[in-house]
């Protein structure tokens, strides 16, 4: 019978994908088994500590729901999102900085008219966004794509409520760009908020004296045909968390000075209630192509 020292039994592993007639899985695999097994000897690892981390692995898988998805947040606070992210956008050559796509994208929305209050059922301090996408020259991309959401002013999003299923999205909609690539509507100043601490991810954060807290922003997804799908957010200057994101998804160029207003009209001429904030920002697309991220729950093709 063959028997393995701590070494032989990670070369015999990585020894036993040798067949995986994906050359791609087969590196990925192999790759994994040498830092894992790097990690158990490093640490020397106990077995009350594999036991507890099979255990938490198990409780975030329980806590995923389809609108829900515990295992990003836990990418996402262990900044491994982030780093996929950077790896796979190293080339901007112009275009807009990318960032994590977050656990609360639920997928496309029916198209939403320029200029609807998106969040007209919430409380908050009343904000207009105005936005354009382009090309790396500068040229206005028409008929664009655009999802956004964000969370509301006691920093929830539509998805995390009881009624989401019944009421529908809030602070969530689609846009299609005009003819010079712009797209407006009107919503809530965001506010910075934690991130959900009722699971198990929220308890390594808080057991760690991390903060939970993420600074304010809105999401866009910009799926341009021929262009590289842009996932980023664009984040409120001078928000108290701006160094300090909680999933580290905050990059220069991404943070917008919000204006406040007094005007009686908005930018597309319709009346303000009151004071008003107003964001202001351009997106520049790279060529190329992929696919947008599909929905919580939907199949994704398998590698050729």
């Amino acid at each position: 019978m063959t028997q393995f020292n701590d070494t032989e039994l990670t070369a015999a592993v990585i020894k036993s994908f040798e067949e995986t007639p994906n050359p791609r899985a087969k590196f990925l695999l192999q790759e994994l088994v040498k830092s894992l097994h790097d990690y158990v000897r490093k640490t020397d690892l106990t077995f009350e500590e594999w036991d507890y981390a099979i255990d938490f692995l198990t409780r975030t898988g329980q806590k995923c729901t389809d609108i829900r998805q515990e295992f990003i947040l836990l990418s996402d606070v262990l900044g491994v999102s982030m780093l996929v992210d950077a790896v796979n956008h190293r080339d901007r050559d112009g275009a807009t900085e990318t960032t994590v796509l977050g656990p609360f994208y639920v997928g496309e929305h029916k198209v939403t008219p320029h200029g609807t209050d998106v969040s007209a059922n919430l409380a908050g301090e009343r904000m207009f966004v105005q936005s354009r996408v382009t090309d790396l020259k500068g040229r206005p991309l028409a008929g664009v794509p655009v999802d956004i959401w964000h969370a509301d002013d006691a920093g929830f999003y539509d998805s995390q409520k009881a009624n989401f299923a019944t009421e529908g999205a809030s602070s969530r909609a689609r846009f299609i760009t005009d003819a010079d690539g712009r797209f407006y509507f009107r919503t809530i100043l965001p506010c910075s908020y934690p991130i959900p601490t009722d699971g198990p991810v929220g308890q390594m954060i808080t057991q760690t004296n991390r903060h939970p807290m993420r600074p304010a922003h809105v999401h866009f997804l910009v799926n341009a045909k021929g262009h590289e799908p842009l996932i980023t957010h664009v984040f409120i200057e001078g928000d108290k968390y701006i160094d300090s994101d909680v999933v580290f998804g905050v990059k220069d160029e991404l943070i917008a000075k919000v204006e406040r207003r007094s005007d009686p009209v908005m930018p597309d001429g319709k009346p303000a209630d009151g004071p008003w904030h107003l964001m202001t920002y351009e997106f520049h697309v790279k060529p190329g192509g992929g696919l947008a991220p599909a929905p919580l729950g939907t199949k994704v093709p398998e590698h050729a």
